[in-house]
């Protein structure tokens, strides 16, 4: 089976996992992949993620001319953004899960560390997490504010709409993406009740373990 072949089919069949356990839903949330020769695969716009056929899959080439498949999501901004700034991305995945969505619409928190640090592995896997003003969907915008970041974040949550990932490689990105949300959901069941996190030295001994961009 050929590089595109392959990515393809795990295209559909993480998209429609993530569906079928609600991490998306409706035709919302998208996902990319940067194959080996500089081209991206993108899913559809207006494509549900539990449903994707591999053959309409999104091929663009390195000037994001369409080469075949259905015409891209309108993200573009969003995912190239990531390419373009953050040495070894691989793939980039977009939700709209609702825990992250909805801590991104607390008061309180962070935007510059919006996900407390509850588990080490929210830590390994994702950093620091950026929370991004509200953006109207496919605003050019979303990829100017994360370009704003210099490829200091691999996932960001914009306000009010959702999670966005960037990996080395399709899986990466979707376990991380997937840790996100769990996070999130965490940090909500807590909210308020003095939940115990990591300590400073904690969170230090991760990064230092797992040599993290903290």
């Amino acid at each position: 089976m050929s590089e595109q072949s392959r990515q393809r089919e795990d295209i559909c069949r993480i998209a429609k996992s993530m569906f079928d356990r609600g991490l998306t839903c409706g035709a919302s949330g998208n996902i990319s992949v940067r194959l080996s020769d500089g081209s991206l695969l993108m899913t559809p716009t207006g494509s549900s993620m539990g449903f994707l056929d591999p053959a309409r899959i999104s091929h663009l080439d390195r000037d994001l001319q369409l080469l075949s498949g259905d015409p891209p999501t309108k993200e573009i901004p969003l995912h190239t953004a990531f390419y373009d700034t953050r040495h070894g991305t691989g793939a980039v995945v977009h939700l709209h899960s609702s825990h992250s969505v909805a801590l991104s619409m607390l008061p309180d928190i962070d935007p510059n560390d919006m996900l407390p640090a509850l588990t080490p592995y929210a830590i390994m896997r994702l950093g620091k997490v950026q929370r991004l003003p509200f953006i109207l969907p496919g605003d050019p915008a979303m990829g100017d504010a994360v370009r704003g970041l210099a490829g200091r974040r691999s996932a960001v949550v914009l306000a009010n709409h959702g999670p966005v990932v960037a990996g080395k490689d399709l899986w990466a990105a979707t376990y991380a993406i997937e840790e996100l949300e769990e996070t999130a959901k965490l940090a909500l069941l807590t909210h308020g009740a003095g939940a115990m996190g990591l300590s400073t030295a904690q969170i230090a001994a991760v990064v230092e373990r797992f040599d993290i961009d903290w």
